[in-house]
Parts: C-alpha cells; structure tokens; sequence
C-alpha cells in the first residue's frame, strides 16, 4: 500500500510516495523551495510540482504549517496571510487536476501520528508531546495514543514573545545562537509546556532531529523524558500518506 505524502514547510515543501506497511518512504523524496510570498496559488504550483516530479495520479496527504479544519486553513503564522480561510483541499485537488483526492491536515499532527505509529511514540500511553522545531515550533499533543488536534504550542508566551520567534531553529539561525544558548531557550520553553500538560514523553521533530547529540544533552530543568523523532524530517510526509488513505478508507 503506498500513498502520497507532502510536507509543506515554511522554507522547503517535500513529498515522496510512502510505503504505509513499513511507515517508511517508498523513493527519495523530491524537495522544492517554498516561494516567497508563501501565496496560496505560488505553494499550489509547487505542490503540483513535487507530485507530478513522481508521476503520482492517486490519494495525496498533505501537511500545512497551521490550523486546518475540514481542509480548511484557519491561521499561517509563518505563511502568507492569504491562506486564513482557504478551502485548502479544495484548492490543491483542483489544481491537480482534480482527479486525485487530497487531505489536509495540521503538519505536526501528521508528524506526530506517524511517530506515535511508526517511530518514537510507538506504544506509548499516557501523555506525548512531539515538538517539530523548524521555521517555527509545531506542536501535537497525545493522551493515551489519541490526538488532540491543532494545538499549536509555539505560539504561547515566552518572554513576552510567541516562543517559536526564540526557541524555533530559525531563531537560532537568525541570532546566530551557539548549540549551548539555543537549548537553553529550548529547555526554558520546554518547562512551561512541561508546567501546563505534564507530558510522560517529549518528542522532538524537524531537521534537527539528525543531530540530537548537538543539543538534547544540553536541556536542563525538563523532567520529561525527551527522545529524537524516529522519522526524523520525514515525519510528516509519513504522516500526509497516513491521513489521505484514512480519508479513502
């Protein structure tokens, strides 16, 4: 069973066909830039061109950096503001062709469904935070395996400032932070997500995932265990696949 996954980022949109048996990708994934302005029709054009890099005509799963309900994208922090009310399914099923379905959904929720699936949260109850670090901090939030949807933690307070524009990989690229002084601001936005939920397990997603050894012995004060994303970045493209075959049943 193989199904198509993109991830839509704030930098990069990647797709690949996805083999749900093994939750792994069935080829290597093709990666295009994000334009700039992050435009609704300027990311559907690249969408299409990832999906079509494969010659892909079935199911499409895709993942969008913000709140989706029903296909629909209600917020884009690190996006344009255009796409705030948008019939994203809509839009991109059109666009390609409109013969082949497509699933939106939150990208961290998709991550975080494949990890708990597939990868780091496998068999894991209680409560599981996974945290993609990226452009900005996504965020999905499990009790006892089952998701609580668009959650959205990087954009609670810390230091007066939405956490993800001091914690997030782009913050540490911007403020050319050291290894030490970014898993510092990490470990303190960490606390006060540990403070209001009490996970049993942090999971830490994105590109950064590849290289836990640089950061993740570095946060303090997090009573939580915290381990790499299994997938590492390429979660949410597992996760895409996972929606759209359970929106074809």
């Amino acid at each position: 069973m193989q199904i198509f996954g993109v991830d839509i980022g704030g930098s990069g949109i990647k797709g690949a066909p996805v083999d749900l048996e093994r939750g792994d990708l069935a080829q290597e994934r093709h990666k295009v830039l994000t334009p700039q302005p992050a435009t609704p029709d300027g990311v559907a054009g690249r969408v299409v061109e990832v999906v079509r890099h494969f010659g892909w005509d079935g199911p499409v799963g895709v993942t969008f950096p913000g709140v989706v309900t029903g296909g629909v994208t209600r917020t884009a922090a690190n996006m344009d503001k255009a796409w705030i009310g948008v019939d994203t399914a809509t839009l991109l099923a059109r666009e390609l062709g409109g013969q082949q379905p497509v699933t939106v959904l939150n990208d961290a929720d998709a991550a975080g469904v494949a990890e708990m699936t597939y990868g780091a949260g496998r068999g894991r109850g209680g409560t599981v935070i996974l945290l993609t670090l990226g452009t900005g901090i996504g965020s999905a939030l499990f009790t006892d395996g089952r998701l609580v949807p668009n959650t959205e933690l990087g954009h609670l307070e810390l230091k007066g400032h939405d956490a993800e524009t001091r914690a997030s990989v782009k913050a540490k690229e911007d403020g050319n932070l050291t290894w030490e002084r970014w898993a510092h601001r990490l470990g303190r936005y960490m606390q006060h997500v540990e403070m209001l939920f009490s996970p049993d397990l942090f999971i830490i997603g994105g590109g950064v995932s590849r290289k836990p050894e640089k950061f993740l012995p570095l946060i303090e004060g997090v009573r939580a265990e915290i381990v790499p994303a299994a997938l590492q970045n390429n979660a949410g493209i597992v996760g895409a696949a996972m929606a759209a075959k359970g929106a074809k049943g």
